[in-house]
């Protein structure tokens, strides 16, 4: 009987589930997860988990002290709940979990690296080693410093909002443990500035840029891993078999699961190895030079951070109302309203892929007809829903 490519992949590749719906990490038994912001939004709208939201924010508001801000309050209580939340997913897998670091930090060094030490210290107040987080940061020269530093104390980290070589190698460089190139956003910008409907998935832009990457790690022997990260179809998916590490959502994953046929090794340490790659040393004017020649990492960087930004701004509004109604003010919850105007960035009355910030698998979620948009009335209907099917992607 012939096999399915999951299980074939599995044998190259560590498979990595892109959500952390509990049905889906029994299905797929995935080694990795990671929390996202978004989805802490999502969660404080369910009435399940309201009591962890109401706990935490009661113990912020009371460690914060009398005279803190409300401000203050709610970006104390989003780190704990994003560790609470990353708890919860340990409890179901065997490896490691992602949580951000606050991407307003992201050009901060110091601060990013205040804030790692201090979710580290919330793991590990809850028994939880430093081996089992990773802390996700983006990757601007400064988030790629602040990681160096943590590395060296053992707290180890994860370069997100990666879309070029230039960011790769100095992640490799700094000693960082793990990088997710987005193979998806790097297919979307392209399509967007060439105009072009589709690419075949060996001239895929996103495949060719984590080929790219994981030969130049494999032939210098750097010991940083490689995640692809955001794919768009199972094509992208086997064009890369062999990398390091995939996260893949739960409806690609179970693309690969029901799909039999013969999957060929694509990325390979000895081919690597064999390669004609010229070594690079990236130090930051290097890095700034290669960033501002690299228009699609430059703009995607930007993008991403300040995506991710305005989510946590909604994230803390919806945190500061919470507060308020518990102490008896009565404010109304535009929860829905406002996580859609924060992803709707022209401003158009819909949501693209290309816009969308969170993980693929919530906006699979929130499309519910399909056509590759996210309309108010869908974001209304599934914000509930949605957490119930991706708790923390």
């Amino acid at each position: 009987m012939a096999e399915n490519l999951l299980e074939q992949l599995r044998r190259m590749t560590v498979v990595v589930a892109d959500t952390g719906d509990i049905k889906a990490i029994e299905k797929f038994k995935p080694r990795d997860a990671t929390t996202n912001p978004s989805l802490i939004t999502a969660a404080a709208q369910m009435p399940e988990y309201q009591s962890i939201v109401d706990e935490t924010l009661k113990q912020a508001k009371q460690d914060a002290g009398a005279d803190a801000s409300a401000q203050d309050v709610a970006s104390l209580a989003f780190k704990r709940l994003a560790v609470a939340f990353g708890l919860k997913i340990l409890e179901i897998i065997p490896g490691r979990v992602s949580t951000e670091v606050d991407a307003r930090l992201s050009y901060d060094t110091e601060a990013t690296i205040a804030t790692a030490r201090e979710l580290i210290g919330q793991y590990e107040a809850a028994g939880i080693s430093r081996d089992r987080v990773l802390i996700k940061i983006a990757s601007t020269w400064e988030g790629i410093k602040a990681a160096e530093i943590l590395e060296k104390e053992g707290i180890h980290c994860n370069l997100t909002l990666l879309f070029g070589l230039h960011q790769a190698i100095a992640c490799a460089e700094a000693g960082v443990t793990l990088i997710s190139p987005f193979v998806g956003r790097i297919l979307d910008w392209y399509k967007k500035d060439t105009g072009r409907d589709s690419y075949p998935p060996a001239e895929d832009p996103g495949v060719l840029s984590v080929t790219q990457i994981y030969n130049y790690y494999k032939k210098f022997g750097y010991k940083t891993e490689v995640m692809g990260a955001s794919f768009r179809n199972i094509g992208e998916i086997i064009e890369l078999a062999g990398c390091d590490l995939l996260t893949i959502s739960p409806g690609l994953l179970a693309e690969l699961l029901s799909t039999t046929g013969e999957l060929s090794r694509k990325l390979d340490p000895d081919k690597a190895a064999a390669s004609d790659v010229e070594k690079i040393s990236v130090d930051q004017a290097t890095f700034e030079q290669m960033h501002a020649a690299d228009r699609m990492a430059s703009e995607k960087l930007d993008e991403g951070i300040k995506g991710f930004a305005k989510a946590l701004e909604t994230l803390e509004q919806l945190l500061i109302t919470r507060l308020e109604r518990l102490e008896g003010n009565e404010v109304l919850n535009h929860a829905a309203e406002d996580m859609f105007h924060v992803y709707d960035l022209d401003g158009d009355g819909f949501i693209t892929r290309e816009e969308w910030l969170g993980t693929d698998a919530v906006f699979d979620a929130l499309d519910v007809n399909k056509d590759g948009k996210i309309t108010p009335e869908e974001m209304g209907a599934g914000l509930g829903a949605v957490f119930q099917l991706v708790q923390v992607a």
